[in-house]
């Protein structure tokens, strides 16, 4: 069973910065690729962010030239940094897993951690 924890998160006046970080633990597999999603109030969830093992990284674009990315593959550890924060950044932020590699092939390994929150003032 994989436990994914987050941290990081809070609240932050718009313009400024939070820096969140994901630690993924019980994995007996290397992971494919790991991410951030975030959901607001009365909305879906959506992708922010992801990267994966070869460092490929994918944003969603309302965070694209703000928000970076980052992973540290021998500690199963992404982290996410959130720069010129918005009010529509406030959400909850979760960490996820998205496959892992066995064999040579990307296999189903889907975890989500408990969702960090994140509140930007104006």
């Amino acid at each position: 069973q994989v436990h994914l924890v987050e941290s990081g998160g809070g609240l932050v006046q718009t313009g400024g910065s939070l820096r969140l970080s994901c630690v993924a633990s019980g994995t007996v597999f290397i992971i494919y690729a790991m991410g951030w999603y975030r959901q607001a109030p009365g909305k879906q969830r959506e992708l922010v962010a992801s990267i994966t093992i070869n460092g490929t990284t994918t944003y969603g674009d309302s965070v694209k030239g703000r928000f970076t990315i980052s992973r540290d593959n021998g500690k199963n550890t992404i982290h996410l940094q959130m720069n010129s924060l918005k009010p529509d950044d406030t959400a909850v932020y979760y960490c996820n897993t998205d496959g892992a590699v066995v064999a040579g092939a990307k296999v189903p390994y889907d975890y989500w951690g408990q969702g960090t929150r994140v509140t930007v003032s104006t």
